[in-house]
């Protein structure tokens, strides 16, 4: 850091993104992306922007927030886009925290959470997971600050459902809630359907996971008009036009091929089922995740000597160094043939070792 920058950052530890090297024959299992391309649609809608490039992008991005709405089965106005749901996380951080109201969310959970507290010298609260490294809803009933839960939650994967949100809904009337919503398409209920039903929920979503487009950075947020406008304000006051061009036009196009993204879902379900069973056998314990990863620990073998042999051999997957999870490895659901030489060096690995 250089001598100039602001003392109020001195304690601000960043966030450091899953490792992207660039090494050949890589399986990638470490960033929970989407082992599928995306849609022809969205890459057809895309290439049409590219001469188009000299233009700015629609600020008010009508043409995709218009289908957005009507797929999440709600009004355009009650729905923001943003460059990958980082940023509609940042804007909340920034619109419904400060001296007065501070932050809680879970101590095993998103990085960036902890870090955008950190970036604004906010009050924030970590509560532990249970010993089952779940989320007990209980915890945050009349926290008295703004609320942030990953649902499914990152890294573990487990969801909390949506009778449990509405208790914390109902006991913080007087602030907002955010559910983050980045693994909700694999297999579990959006809390979508319940922004009519309460004013102090906002629900944020991603391109990057079930769609196919990490790359492109589009997230969304949905809530009540009001919060929007909220939002909207945030955004119109840092880069209004933060969503480009060609990720505008891409993601419109995701959105008009609904079947592409039914059927990867389906394929990524089914391989993590598989992937779940296949490692039980050779002596591994998981959570119970409803994401596009799975979050495993084996028995007789560290986490950390697990990861550092899958790496030896060009698979990536995720290990924390952490205190309660420090002997888990997050594996993100890829092919299935993906899967198969995972499974397969893993074996290899359990003979070498044990």
């Amino acid at each position: 850091m250089s001598k100039y920058l602001s003392k109020r950052f001195d304690k601000l530890t960043p966030y450091i993104p899953g490792e992207q090297p660039k090494i050949s024959n890589l399986i990638k299992l470490n960033t929970n992306e989407s082992p599928f391309p995306p849609s022809p649609k969205a890459i057809a809608e895309a290439e049409i922007e590219l001469s188009r490039l000299n233009l700015y992008s629609d600020p008010e991005c009508t043409v995709l927030l218009k289908k957005l709405s009507e797929i999440l089965g709600v009004k355009e106005e009650q729905v923001i886009a943003t460059n990958g749901s980082d940023e509609i996380l940042n804007f909340a951080f920034m619109a419904y925290c400060d001296n007065n109201t501070g932050v809680v969310f879970p101590d095993i959970t998103y990085g960036f959470y902890k870090v955008f507290a950190e970036l604004y010298n906010l009050e924030y609260k970590e509560i532990p997971l249970k010993d089952d490294l779940s989320i007990d809803y209980r915890d945050y009933l009349n926290a008295g600050k703004t609320i942030f839960i990953a649902n499914p939650n990152a890294p573990t994967g487990i969801y909390l459902g949506l009778d449990k949100i509405e208790e914390i809904l109902k006991s913080n009337p007087d602030n907002i809630v955010v559910i983050d919503e980045a693994y909700v398409d694999f297999g579990n209920e959006s809390a979508v359907k319940l922004i009519n039903k309460y004013n102090n929920l906002l629900v944020t979503g991603t391109f990057s996971k079930s769609r196919s487009m990490a790359g492109a950075r589009l997230g969304f947020g949905v809530a009540s008009k009001e919060i929007i406008k909220d939002l909207q304000a945030i955004r119109y006051s840092t880069n209004p036009y933060n969503v480009n061009r060609m990720t505008l036009a891409a993601g419109y196009g995701v959105l008009c091929d609904e079947e592409y993204t039914k059927s990867n879902l389906k394929e990524v379900i089914y391989n993590r089922d598989y992937l779940s069973d296949e490692l039980k056998k050779l002596g591994f314990k998981m959570t119970d995740s409803t994401a596009n990863f799975i979050f495993t620990k084996h028995e007789k073998i560290s986490g950390e000597l697990l990861y550092n042999k899958l790496r030896e051999r060009n698979i990536l997957v995720r290990y924390f160094n952490k205190e309660k999870i420090s002997d888990y490895l997050r594996i993100t659901i890829g092919t299935k043939d993906e899967m198969d030489k995972l499974i397969k060096n893993i074996k290899e690995i359990i003979r070498e070792v044990l």
